[in-house]
């Protein structure tokens, strides 16, 4: 199963000149696939930090990220740069994206703009429908865009609906129960690794409730999990409600 993780690049952010539009974006198009995000990452102009981040979501096996801004030209912009050496191990002339560029640009792409041509090697590139300007990608699973979310987000889109279209069927039981979280942790101890479990603590009319989500790619351990949990209960004479499952 893959994870997902997604990162936004750019000290604008975190300084509060800038608004972010990318965390909901990605969240909203995994969701309508039946995926999530395992983490965000909102990290500043910083090559150093941006490796560590990288190698961080690289020792992830099952890893697929979306990387948005710092592919550009400018001396600020160190994507290209940070994912060759972390990725690929060194940055090449991608023909496909210098022929591009020189379309675009003709002329004017020298001495600066071409370097956004310069690729980690074995990138391949991610159509821009704004300005052409591509996006690259790597292993089908490493996916670099540029800051602007008008041509970020269709290239994101089209990663997925290319190599993520749809999550396995994933069975799921929602529940709340009237007693504090810390009174169910036996319980919970007990289900098995393969079924996921959240727990959400809340206040429901002065009361101290649980809300309980279990889910599974696995329907008959799911349903043996939801069993087990809620004969727990019964022996506890713990009230609990059924809730519709989102």
């Amino acid at each position: 199963m893959p994870n997902f993780y997604s990162v936004i690049i750019g000290t604008e952010l975190l300084n509060g000149r800038r608004e972010d539009s990318h965390f909901e974006f990605v969240n909203s198009e995994l969701l309508k696939r039946g995926w999530t995000q395992k983490a965000n990452f909102v990290v500043k102009d910083d090559p150093a930090f941006l490796e560590d981040v990288f190698k961080l979501i690289k020792s992830d096996k099952n890893s697929v990220m979306f990387c948005f801004g710092g592919i550009g030209s400018t001396p600020d912009d160190f994507t290209r740069e940070v994912s060759a050496k972390v990725f690929s191990n060194s940055l090449a002339r991608h023909s496909g994206a210098e022929k591009i560029i020189l379309q675009k640009m003709g002329e004017s792409a020298y001495p600066h703009r071409i370097k956004m041509a310069d690729l980690p090697n074995g990138a391949k590139l991610l159509t821009n429908p704004i300005n052409k300007m591509p996006g690259f990608y790597l292993e089908d699973r490493f996916f670099f865009t540029p800051g602007f979310p008008n041509m970020a987000h269709p290239m994101v889109q089209w990663a997925l609906d290319t190599f993520y279209p749809k999550a396995p069927t994933k069975y799921s039981s929602n529940f709340v129960v009237f007693i504090s979280e810390a009174e169910l942790i036996d319980v919970m101890e007990t289900l098995p690794k393969e079924v996921d479990l959240s727990c959400l603590p809340q206040l429901l009319d002065g009361i101290r409730t649980s809300e309980i989500y279990l889910s599974s790619e696995d329907e008959n351990l799911l349903k043996k999990s939801d069993k087990m949990f809620k004969s727990f209960l019964k022996e506890k004479n713990i009230k609990y409600k059924e809730k519709q499952c989102s």
